[in-house]
Parts: structure tokens; C-alpha cells; sequence
């Protein structure tokens, strides 16, 4: 039977009105300045969770707070109601709601260019597209001095990119679940070397704050603490299944409550190292994966998720052509699975900091919404085009070509689209991708079992 949360599906729906639509937070605040220790959220496959390990979800934090210019906070684009990061739907929903003039809504990333005509509606949702179809924001990082490369030509469809300043659309990651991150930001830029995951996050805190949210001066010390302090102690899942009923039932490990209790440090299951186990996920072991023909639909859904964990820990990958993998390795060809770059257990993002390049920035699969940017060599002449250089505007480095790194896995049904540059709509298509990109050959049942599985995740 479906778990009653009405009362916490209330709060956060009232949450995420005063963070969206920005009414009802006042009186949201009235009644208390903390949220119940569970909030819970429809997706597309049912419902997901989000605990805090203090308990209560205090709206007092900084994360809460406009500290900057321009009326944002964390909280604007990572909303609770999308697992904490950006769901494209609900972006169109505060672009209506709004008229283009949410927080959410600012040119200094938000936008096209930071040139973009917004004076009336029409031209707010011409400016805005990128974030109002796919949930991108606009980053913009030049070419470093010093860089092995250089930016020999530009094809930006909005006028605005060069060397100084290019525009790359990425989707804000999820500030949930980052007891299990090896590294911040899609390109690491937030990741210092010997520093603590904590200060890494206090860090990005104080950047997100004087560049996406516009403001004058730094986080102090303890805005900073606060918002890691914060950030760190959530952990959201998926938590029911419109199919196979509560992910938690007859001995399996689904939900935030057990993702929490969930053991990680750096390099816990690295595929570098000798103890490296592929079984990753072990959250749906007791669901027996025979039982795919059973009477009961609930019992043949949970089969069904647990085909897709045994396909994602075992089925064989012949990787190839992964720069940050196969290089790093000096083998052209590693004989892997899903698990070999999602290894972090039952969390599913690189147990180390491990930037790879699967091929999504490629100039194949360029859409004509994003720009296009060509680098040479400065030593070999080599040229390559993508849609986004990825690290190598922080390294510098050619090698670090359009390398990014995997997000963690839970969560995923709350906050489509998927890939850094949002060009998967769904997990389906995701799956697509890989499907064609390592020749895996699956078929139509298994990619179904993967999907259910990831969706549960």
C-alpha cells in the first residue's frame, strides 16, 4: 500500500511554490523555521524522498537565503521538488507563472548571451530557451593562459562566445547526496587539491554566490560552513515505485534512509585499484529477477528492476575510445560494465575524481542550439570540434579535452533531462545513447529493465 505523506507532500509543496513562484514563503516561515525531516516529491515512476541527517530541513540556512544582487539563492536552482537540482518541466512551469521574471530568470547565466533582449515575454522566452527546453544554464570561462590549445574558431548561434568568454550550457548538478562526491562541478573546477570535500562545497557556496546569484561581497566563514554543513547532511531517493510498490519492501535497500547509512570515502571501489568489485548496486538483491512472469504485477515490476541491477553491475562493455579511461590506462580496448566508471557503491557516481569523455560534447551530435568551438594543438596541429571543452579550460591540458565527470546516480526520475548538456530527455534516451555508443546490442526488454531500475534509483 502507498505510504501516506500527505502532510510532508504539503510542506514541500508550499516550499516549492515560495521558491518557484515566489509567494507564500512568509507565511511558510510563520508556522516555523524548519520542514518536517522527510519531504516527498512525484516523478515520472512515483515518488522520492529527502531526509537531512539533523532531522528537520531548517529554511534558516544560507542555502534559503538571497545573499547576492539579483533576488537568487541556492535553492533557485536547486529545487527540492526536482531532487535538488533542475527539472526542465518545472522550469517552464515558473517561466508561465512568473512571465519570464523569476530569480530564476537573470542574464548573467540564465540567458542565451548576456546580450539577450528580455523586455517583454516573447523575447524573455526567445532569451531563456536553453534553460525553459533543457534546464541549462550559461557558464562562462575563457581560454586559460598558458593552455596547450587554442580556440581557432567559433560557431555560437547567439553572437556572443571567444576566446575571452566561452558559452557553455550545463545543467546544475544536485545538491543532494554529496557525502558521495569525489569532485565538484562537472569539470572538477571546485575541486582542490588536499582540500575537504567541505571546503570544496563552502567554496563553490561562495562562488555561486558572487557569480549566479550577482553579489558585491564574499560569503563570510560561517555562511560558508553553514550552507556545506547543510548541503551535506541531505540525501534524496527514490523512495516508491507507481509499479513495484515501496522500494524498501521485502528486503531491499531503496530510499534515503539506507542511502544514508551508506558507507564512501575516496577510492572506495576505484577500478585503479585491486579490490575493485563491479557489483555496485546491491540495493535490489532480494527481489528475485525470475520472477519476470508472475501473476502479480508488483512482484514481476520488482523482477524487472532487478534484471536492470544485474545488467548495469554485469553486463559486459567493451570501452574504447574514452579519453580519461582508456588513455589513462594505456589500453585501447578495457573489458568493463556500467559499474566500471559508476562505481562509488550504490551511489553510482567515480569513487575518485575520474573525468571522462563518452563522446555527449562531440561535433556529431552538435544541435544547432549549441555553439560549436574548434581548438588546435599548439605543438601537434591537431584540431578537434565540441560543444564544450570540459576541463580543459581549467587544466589547460589537451589531454583534458572535453572530459566530465559522472554525476551520482540517485534521485535520476526528479530532475530529467540527463547528460551535462540536458540532450538526453529522458532515461530511455540515455539508455539509447549508451546503447549505441558501446554497441551493447540490448534489447527491447533489457533496456525496459534498465530504465526501471535507474528510475528507482
Amino acid at each position: 500500500m502507498k505510504p501516506l505523506l500527505k502532510p510532508a507532500r504539503f510542506i514541500a509543496g508550499a516550499l516549492v511554490c515560495a521558491v518557484a513562484i515566489m509567494i507564500g514563503l512568509p507565511q511558510l516561515l510563520q508556522a516555523g523555521s524548519h520542514l518536517p525531516s522527510a519531504l516527498v516529491s512525484d516523478d515520472v515512476s512515483g515518488e522520492f524522498r529527502t531526509i537531512h541527517v539533523r532531522g528537520a530541513i531548517d529554511l534558516d540556512n544560507g542555502f534559503f537565503q538571497s545573499l547576492g544582487t539579483n533576488g537568487r539563492s541556492c535553492v533557485t536552482c536547486h529545487d527540492p521538488s526536482d531532487a535538488w537540482g533542475l527539472a526542465s518541466a518545472h522550469v517552464k512551469a515558473r517561466f508561465d507563472a512568473t512571465l519570464g521574471m523569476d530569480p530564476l530568470f537573470r542574464t548573467n547565466d540564465g540567458s542565451t548571451s548576456p546580450l539577450a533582449d528580455v523586455s517583454t515575454v516573447e523575447a524573455r522566452r526567445a532569451a531563456y530557451k536553453m534553460l525553459l527546453t533543457k534546464g541549462l544554464i550559461r557558464v562562462g570561462i575563457g581560454v586559460p593562459a598558458g593552455a596547450e590549445f587554442e580556440l581557432v574558431s567559433v560557431d555560437d548561434p547567439y553572437g556572443y562566445a571567444s576566446t575571452t568568454e566561452l558559452s557553455l550550457f550545463r545543467r546544475p548538478l544536485p545538491t543532494t547526496n554529496l557525502a558521495f562526491l569525489s569532485a565538484v562541478m562537472w569539470d572538477g573546477r571546485e575541486t582542490f587539491a588536499g582540500e575537504s570535500m567541505h571546503f570544496d562545497l563552502s567554496d563553490q557556496a561562495n562562488g555561486a554566490t558572487l557569480g549566479h546569484a550577482a553579489g558585491i561581497n564574499p560569503l563570510t566563514p560561517a555562511q560558508r560552513n553553514s550552507i556545506a554543513n547543510f548541503e551535506l547532511g541531505l540525501y534524496t531517493a527514490q523512495d516508491y515505485d507507481n509499479a513495484a510498490g515501496n522500494l524498501d519492501a521485502h528486503g531491499a535497500n531503496g530510499g534515503p534512509k539506507a542511502l544514508a547509512k551508506q558507507n564512501f570515502f575516496i577510492g572506495i571501489n576505484d577500478v585503479f585499484s585491486l579490490g575493485f568489485n563491479p557489483s555496485v548496486f546491491t540495493l535490489f538483491d532480494a527481489w528475485d529477477a525470475r520472477h519476470g512472469s508472475s501473476n502479480d504485477p508488483t512482484m514481476s515490476a520488482r523482477a524487472a528492476i532487478a534484471r536492470g541491477q544485474e545488467i548495469f553491475n554485469t553486463r559486459p562493455i567493451a570501452i574504447s575510445g574514452v579519453n580519461g579511461l582508456n588513455d589513462k590506462l594505456g589500453v585501447t580496448q578495457l573489458n568493463g560494465t556500467c559499474s566500471t566508471c559508476h562505481d562509488a557503491p550504490n551511489g553510482g557516481d567515480h569513487s575518485v575524481s575520474l573525468p571522462v569523455d563518452i563522446g555527449i560534447a562531440s561535433a556529431d551530435r552538435r544541435t544547432p542550439d549549441m555553439p560549436l568551438y574548434t581548438f588546435r594543438n599548439n605543438t601537434t596541429g591537431a584540431e578537434v570540434s565540441t560543444t564544450d571543452p570540459g576541463r580543459a579550460l581549467i587544466t589547460g591540458k589537451w589531454k583534458d579535452m572535453s572530459l566530465f565527470k559522472g554525476p551520482i546516480l540517485r534521485g535520476l526520475a526528479g530532475r530529467a533531462p540527463y547528460f551535462h548538456d540536458g540532450s538526453a530527455a529522458t532515461i530511455q534516451e540515455a539508455i539509447n545513447f549508451y546503447d549505441a555508443r558501446f554497441n551493447l546490442a540490448l534489447t527491447t526488454q533489457e533496456k525496459a529493465d534498465l530504465a526501471a531500475f535507474l528510475l528507482a534509483l
